[in-house]
C-alpha cells in the first residue's frame, strides 16, 4: 500500500520539466508587444534581397559576406553531387562517410589556410565542440576571450580541463592568466580571429608573442574571417602573416563559403590525431555530397574573383563611415559586422522591429547574449550590396532611431 502511494518516476520527472519550460516567458511577452525579432521566415534565396510575408526586404543580417548562396555555380555543384553521390553519406567520417570529394575538399582548404593538413565536419559548431575536449585534457588550460563565440564555450564545457578566462583582446589580462598556469602543461588559446557581433580582430601579434613566451599553443576560429580577411580571404593568421606561428585554423562554410559545414587545419600530425580522437567528428553523420560540392565551388569562386573581397571592403568603409557620420555607436568595430549600439533593449528590439516594417532586415542583440547595457543591432555587409540600398537602410536607421530617441 505505501509503495503505490509514490508516483512512478516518470511522472515526476515529466512534472517538474513541464514546471522548468514553463517558467520561460521572455518569448511570449515579447510577441505579445509586437516585439518578437526571431524565426522571420524568409521566403526566397539569401541574397541582398529577400522575401518575407510577400514583401521584399533588404537584407543586412546575413553572414553571406561574398554573396554566393545564390551563385549558379555554387547550386550546379550542389545538383550535380546529389546526382552522383545521392543525398547522404549514411554514416560518419570516421566509418563509411568519407567521400573523395571530402577528401578534396580538404586539400584544398589545407592550402588556402596555409597549413599542412585539414579535416572537414557537418558544422561549424561540431568543429569546435570535437576538437577542443580532444586537445585540452585533464589538467591541462584552456583560455578562452571573456567574447568567444558560444560553439568554444560549449568545446570548453566538454573539455577535461581547467578554462580560464581573459578580459575581451586584452594582452595584459591574457599574460596574468598564462602566468597563473603551471608551465609544464598543455596551454592552449582560442580565440574568434573577426569577433561575430562586436566586429573587432584579435590582436594575433601580441597574443603569439605571450605564446612563444609561455609555451602555449594558438587556436583561431575564422568563422567570420575566411573570404573576409587575409591574403585572397584565407583568414586572420594571413592577415597578420602569422600562419606558422598559428597552431591551429578553424573555419566554417556557412558564412563566406554558401554552405554549412565546418573544418579544422593544422599540421599532419594535429590532423591524424584528431581523426581518432575528436568525437563529433567520429559519431556523427558525415558533412552531405551538396554542402560539400557547394563549398568546393564557393573555395573556386573567391580565389577566382577577389574583386568580391575589394567590393565587400568598399561597402563596409561606405557604411562604417556613413554610419559614424549619423552619430551612431559602431564601438571597435573594423569589420562588415557592424554593431549599432542601442544599449537599451527594448529601444533595440522596437528598432528592429520598425525596421523590418520599412523593408530592412538586421539582428537586434540583447540580453541575454549581452549585457542590457551593451544592446546593439548587428549591421552585416555583402559584396553584393549596393550603394543605393545601403544609403537606403542608413536612412531608415536614422530616422527610426530618431523617433525612439535613440542617440
Amino acid at each position: 500500500m505505501k509503495s503505490s502511494m509514490i508516483p512512478p518516476p516518470l511522472t515526476i520527472q515529466g512534472n517538474l520539466l513541464t514546471e522548468r519550460v514553463s517558467r520561460f516567458r521572455l518569448a511570449d511577452q515579447l510577441k505579445q508587444m509586437g516585439l518578437y525579432p526571431y524565426f522571420r521566415v524568409i521566403e526566397s534565396d539569401q541574397d541582398t534581397e529577400v522575401s518575407i510575408d510577400g514583401k521584399p526586404v533588404l537584407m543586412f543580417g546575413s553572414n553571406s559576406y561574398l554573396g554566393l548562396t545564390n551563385h549558379p555555380e555554387v547550386k550546379q555543384a550542389a545538383k550535380e553531387a546529389v546526382g552522383r553521390y545521392g543525398s547522404g553519406c549514411a554514416g560518419s567520417r570516421f566509418l563509411n562517410g568519407t567521400l573523395d570529394i571530402h577528401i578534396q575538399l580538404e586539400e584544398e582548404l589545407a592550402e588556402f589556410v596555409g597549413k599542412e593538413a585539414a579535416l572537414v565536419f557537418s558544422t561549424g559548431f561540431q568543429v569546435n565542440i570535437g576538437v577542443i575536449p580532444a586537445l585540452v585534457g585533464r589538467h591541462d588550460y584552456l583560455i578562452l576571450d571573456e567574447l568567444d563565440h558560444a560553439s568554444i564555450i560549449e568545446g570548453s564545457r566538454l573539455s577535461f580541463g581547467k578554462t580560464l578566462k581573459f578580459k575581451h583582446n586584452d594582452l595584459q589580462s591574457l599574460e596574468k592568466v598564462l602566468q597563473s598556469c603551471d608551465e609544464s602543461q598543455l596551454k592552449l588559446i582560442v580565440v574568434d580571429g573577426i569577433f561575430s557581433m562586436d566586429g573587432d580582430i584579435a590582436p594575433l601579434p601580441g597574443m603569439v608573442e605571450l605564446a612563444e613566451k609561455y609555451r602555449a599553443s594558438i587556436m583561431i576560429d575564422d568563422a567570420h574571417s575566411l573570404g573576409v580577411i587575409g591574403i585572397n580571404g584565407s583568414g586572420t593568421a594571413s592577415h597578420f602573416g602569422l600562419t606558422e606561428k598559428t597552431d591551429l585554423i578553424m573555419g566554417t562554410f556557412s558564412k563566406s563559403l554558401a554552405s554549412i559545414g565546418g573544418f579544422i587545419a593544422s599540421d599532419e600530425s594535429t590532423i591524424h590525431y584528431l581523426k581518432h580522437h575528436a568525437r563529433s567528428l567520429m559519431f556523427s553523420a558525415s558533412i552531405s555530397p551538396a554542402a560539400t560540392a557547394s563549398a568546393r565551388a564557393a573555395l573556386h569562386i573567391i580565389k577566382r574573383e577577389p574583386e568580391r573581397i575589394q567590393n565587400l571592403w568598399h561597402n563596409t568603409r561606405y557604411a562604417l563611415n556613413g554610419l559614424k557620420q549619423l552619430g551612431f555607436d559602431t564601438g571597435h568595430s573594423c569589420t562588415p559586422i557592424i554593431p549599432i549600439y542601442v544599449r537599451d533593449d527594448v529601444k533595440t528590439f522596437q528598432l528592429a522591429n520598425q525596421l523590418l516594417r520599412e523593408g530592412i532586415f538586421v539582428n537586434p542583440v540583447c540580453a541575454p547574449a549581452v549585457a542590457s547595457d551593451s544592446s546593439l543591432i548587428r549591421f552585416s555587409l555583402m559584396a553584393t550590396h549596393t550603394i543605393e540600398q545601403i544609403d537606403r537602410a542608413l536612412s531608415k536607421i536614422y530616422s527610426i532611431s530618431k523617433t525612439l530617441g535613440i542617440s
